[in-house]
């Protein structure tokens, strides 16, 4: 076989079948116990951290196979880079430590993937036990007390015909129903024919979100009303 089809063929150099399967299985891992850490630092119910932890084992996964593609190859990591420039990530992130966890689940594939072995079995322990540490010191109003974040912290969003005074028209229900609350942005919808104003507020303890729904829904021009959980 001539010497460049052999190399075509043979995308990932020297690697054996035998040492990708084992970097593939470190890298998965690597993955879950990044995963663990997350849920076990962030304070979060599991409906909440579940579908993140997924992603970051199957990212630990793909970017080690990314690594061994690669290989040297500095072409190869270009020829990469613009044909991976083409996805685009939708969902935002709430949290700047979910950030974080993206980064490092993409280090440890790295490492894996490079055969780095050093990088995760140090680095895990490491980061985890930060992470842990810190998650103890944080606030208050971070955590989560049976399913609910202690401070009751909400997203406001209220839709209100054109040329209605959200001040006027929403402080009493505010009064009875929130502790604070604050507003932090204004735009129109619905092609111009309603406003839509942004609050961030704290429920009172004896008011749940279906009541802040449907209380703010009766008031005359109002015409929809979102709450969610910051």
């Amino acid at each position: 076989m001539p010497e460049w089809l052999q190399t075509a063929s043979d995308p990932t150099g020297a690697i054996s079948p035998q040492a990708m399967a084992i970097r593939m299985l470190i890298a998965l891992a690597s993955g879950l116990l990044v995963a663990w850490i997350y849920r076990a630092s962030h304070g979060r119910e599991q409906s909440d951290t579940r579908s993140l932890s997924a992603t970051l084992v199957l990212l630990s996964i793909l970017i080690a196979m990314v690594s061994m593609v690669i290989g040297d190859s500095v072409a190869k990591a270009f020829s990469l880079v613009g044909a991976l420039s083409i996805v685009r990530f939708r969902t935002v992130v709430d949290d700047t430590r979910d950030t974080a966890f993206v980064i490092f689940a993409v280090i440890v594939g790295m490492a894996a993937g490079a055969d780095a072995i050093l990088v995760p079995l140090i680095g895990i322990p490491v980061v985890g036990a930060a992470a842990i540490g810190m998650s103890r010191f944080a606030p208050a109003s971070g955590r989560r007390t049976n399913g609910t974040r202690a401070n009751r912290m909400r997203t406001l969003v209220v839709k209100l015909g054109l040329g209605s005074d959200p001040t006027s028209l929403l402080a009493p229900a505010f009064e009875r129903l929130t502790v604070e609350r604050c507003l932090i942005g204004t735009a129109t919808a619905r092609q111009g024919t309603a406003l839509e104003v942004t609050y961030e507020l704290r429920l009172r303890p004896d008011v749940d979100e279906l009541t802040v729904v449907n209380t703010l829904n009766q008031i005359e021009g109002v015409i929809g009303v979102e709450l969610r959980a910051l």
